[in-house]
């Protein structure tokens, strides 16, 4: 049975908003029907949000799923990284689809910067991300694929996750599972974990959904069931 990557991965939106302008963003679509903010376009950052981290449950959290992580402001960064740098426990996730715009380093173990790529064209993303990030993990979102990437060059790259299109235009737009097994091949022969996302089930069968963590999301999860376990046992 196929996992929602949501099971694995906690988002944690921080900042909500993005400029960048894709016509198929679910997350302008979401603030847009609830009224999360005024304006999507104009991106706020949400600072009382980061005591989520001083949990000592572990977690993998996604930081820019509600935002793209070249709109965030120096300020945000900074408040940001100082606070994950307090909280080694966690695994923390950056997206964007604007690579070129940044400028970034950082040392820590726990921080994963990647891109998301929906077409062929879009691959020079990949190489600005290894040019303008200096991260020690790297990931690569294909999601939602609108053609074939072909051959990719993912040396360097440490997790890919593969997805397509939902909600309304899924009807119009969908993965073709060629591209998936070619992605998914690739990456393997680089021994590269690749997670099908589970709306791919359809597409390639359940059967044939590969749904791979790092090593160290796994160790996440992993502590995550001694955590509960200890405190179970703590309050019997």
């Amino acid at each position: 049975m196929s996992v929602c990557i949501k099971d694995k991965i906690q988002n944690m939106n921080l900042v909500i908003g993005c400029n960048i302008g894709c016509n198929y963003c679910y997350a302008k679509n979401n603030v847009n029907r609830y009224h999360i903010t005024e304006d999507f376009s104009k991106p706020e950052f949400f600072p009382k949000k980061l005591r989520l981290m001083d949990k000592a449950r572990p977690q993998n959290f996604l930081l820019a799923g509600m935002s793209d992580f070249a709109c965030w402001k120096k300020q945000w960064c900074d408040a940001v990284f100082e606070k994950i740098s307090e909280n080694p426990q966690h695994q923390f996730l950056f997206l964007t689809k604007r690579p070129d715009l940044l400028n970034f380093e950082t040392d820590l173990e726990n921080v994963w910067f990647g891109v998301t790529v929906t077409r062929k064209a879009e691959l020079w993303r990949i190489d600005a991300l290894r040019k303008n990030v200096h991260a020690k993990h790297y990931h690569v979102t294909f999601e939602p694929l609108y053609d074939d990437p072909g051959k990719v060059d993912l040396e360097g790259i440490d997790w890919i996750v593969i997805g397509t299109m939902t909600g309304a235009q899924s009807k119009k737009v969908q993965t073709d599972p060629v591209w998936a097994y070619s992605l998914t091949k690739q990456a393997h022969l680089l021994n590269i974990p690749v997670f099908m996302k589970e709306d791919l089930v359809c597409v390639v069968g359940e059967k044939n959904i590969v749904q791979e963590m790092p090593y160290e999301f796994n160790k996440v999860l992993e502590a995550q069931k001694v955590w509960y376990k200890q405190k179970k046992t703590a309050s019997l």
